[in-house]
């Protein structure tokens, strides 16, 4: 480009930038490497409203990455509950005992960072550029989309990135690397926004070769169906408490406590894994998209006469802090909600 995208971009920056509890205005010394790290894994498929209040309470029940090493699993995977991608929890934990093993500092180089556990190459640019001075290509979601207009990107999404990132490399600048990438972060965020974005106010307006259809960019690929699985989630109750079980640590929500439930498979398991035989009634269904495959979860519950099926016998009254995901949050307010009514008369 004959002018310098960031010559026009970061001047914007300084008078723009969104305020945000992980970040040092523009200007002021770099933040601490942890709090970059942290919100980055928080925010990957997610949003910054989403992010805000999860950031707030990690940092003040862990507010080193040496606390959250040493915090019990269970109960990080708990605080995490509700974020969704629960993978990134496991990979959060493991990445925090790593640094912490190796005394507490995160490497300052791409190369470093992308060795520690569940940083790939996104989040090793975002804190080598941000946390670190260092000069790498960062593109998430904003970034790409500015990107593909800015240069009238047509190649079809996600198999078109790699030359992307080729673009993007182009404009990065050797100084200031960290704010140009916030920057463009914020652009994409506040006013190149997927649809109706504000051309007339955009730093890069006049440099931008796709504002004049800027809504067709960027272009994706056709969307693959995604597959329908069915499931059953047993909410089983006894004396005041509801079964939950932990889910294996590899796998759909892994770690997390649940209520109990079969396989997630094309064809209705029914009632085929349940904890016991009970006179299982009818919570209706819950549906949740996952990243691959669609789930119509049927909701059943029942009374043991015991808690001698295996798991965790949860108070009835504190399920709200057993940190369900959001799937079996929603199952559970069926089969919370159908007890209710039979609870008196469990023959009923």
């Amino acid at each position: 480009m004959s002018v310098d995208a960031a010559s026009l971009l970061l001047p914007w920056y300084d008078r723009n930038a969104r305020v945000l509890p992980w970040r040092a205005p523009p200007g002021s010394p770099a933040p601490d490497p942890y709090r970059v790290w942290l919100s980055e894994v928080m925010l990957q498929q997610t949003t910054v409203a989403a992010v805000r209040g999860y950031f707030a309470e990690f940092t003040r029940r862990w507010p080193t990455v040496e606390a959250l090493a040493a915090a019990d699993d269970g109960v990080v995977m708990a605080a995490w509950a509700g974020l969704g991608y629960y993978a990134r929890a496991r990979n959060l934990i493991a990445c925090a005992r790593a640094v912490a093993a190796a005394g507490g500092r995160f490497p300052a180089s791409e190369e470093g960072l992308r060795a520690l556990p569940g940083v790939g190459d996104y989040t090793a640019a975002a804190v080598a550029a941000i946390a670190f001075g260092q000069r790498a290509v960062v593109i998430d979601a904003n970034v790409e989309r500015v990107a593909a207009r800015l240069f009238a990107f047509a190649d079809p999404l996600p198999a078109g990135r790699p030359r992307l990132r080729g673009l993007v490399d182009s404009i990065t600048p050797a100084e200031r690397t960290g704010d140009f990438a916030q920057a463009m972060m914020d652009l994409g965020a506040t006013v190149c926004t997927p649809r109706s974005p504000g051309c007339a106010v955009c730093p890069l307006a006049a440099i931008c070769t796709g504002r004049l259809d800027a809504e067709q960019y960027p272009v994706k690929a056709a969307r693959k169906v995604r597959p329908l699985r069915r499931g059953t989630a047993f909410w089983l109750e006894h004396d005041d408490h509801v079964l939950l079980r932990r889910r294996p640590g590899k796998g759909m929500l892994g770690g997390m406590l649940a209520l109990p439930s079969g396989p997630w498979s094309a064809a209705d398991p029914g009632l085929a894994e349940a904890p016991v035989d009970a006179d299982w009634l009818d919570c209706g269904r819950v549906a949740h998209v996952f990243t691959h495959f669609t789930l119509d979860l049927a909701v059943v519950a029942g009374w043991a006469s015991d808690r001698s099926a295996p798991g965790e016998w949860w108070p009835i009254d504190r399920i709200g802090d057993a940190g369900l995901p959001t799937l079996f949050a929603k199952a559970a307010a069926r089969g919370l909600s159908r007890a209710d009514i039979d609870r008196e008369d469990p023959a009923s």
